[in-house]
């Protein structure tokens, strides 16, 4: 990531202060802790090795056959404040990415962030929670390539105990994290940490 880890970091770390949730009742799927990987380590099986990274180009959509996701993107940016700015809490549809970081498919942690409610229901990330071990996204790009991530861990951590390190880090692979809401909702203070997808570049076809 280079010159702009520190600032990624910086913003990612708020995300799950800034992007708005209801608590809908029930609440959206959490990750099962038994198929998580001890301590975020996050490759999946030989087979499924880290692929070469991309050269940049623009993200357009994020597709999550598992769970039924195929959403637009829009370029996040800061706000005067360090935060991330979320997608507009109206488009329940639409997911992020953090355009001064890493973009999907080039070398280093790529964020993408979406809300998992609002006012009216459930939001695109409202299933990430449900994602398991070796499911796949797909992220469709500007130079006709749909870069194929294969997902490592499936985490959640309380917003005071968020691992900025294991999330934002610096790679030399092309990763990619998805980030929503999660983990209980208090009225009053709306959910109490993040659900965090791992995953990591494939050489596969788009799923």
């Amino acid at each position: 990531m280079g010159g702009s880890t520190r600032l990624a970091a910086k913003a990612v770390l708020v995300v799950g202060l800034v992007i708005a949730g209801r608590g809908l009742g029930g609440g959206p799927p959490q990750p099962d802790a038994s198929a998580a990987n001890p301590g975020g380590v996050y490759w999946y099986a030989d087979q499924d090795r880290p692929a070469p990274p991309l050269p940049a180009a623009l993200p357009l959509r994020v597709r999550i056959p598992a769970i039924g996701v195929d959403a637009p993107l829009t370029a996040l940016s800061l706000d005067r404040t360090g935060h991330l700015v979320p997608p507009p809490e109206s488009r329940a549809d639409l997911a992020g990415w953090y355009a001064d970081g890493t973009v999907p498919g080039a070398a280093g942690p790529a964020i993408i962030a979406g809300h998992v409610d609002n006012g009216r229901g459930p939001a695109v990330f409202y299933g990430l929670g449900a994602l398991a071990q070796g499911d796949t996204v797909d992220v469709v790009r500007a130079d006709r390539r749909t870069a194929v991530f294969l997902v490592d861990s499936v985490q959640v951590f309380a917003k005071d105990r968020f691992p900025d390190k294991d999330v934002y880090g610096p790679t030399s692979i092309a990763a990619l994290r998805l980030i929503t809401c999660g983990g209980g909702y208090q009225a009053g203070k709306g959910y109490l940490g993040n659900v965090v997808v791992f995953a990591h570049l494939v050489s596969r076809p788009p799923g």
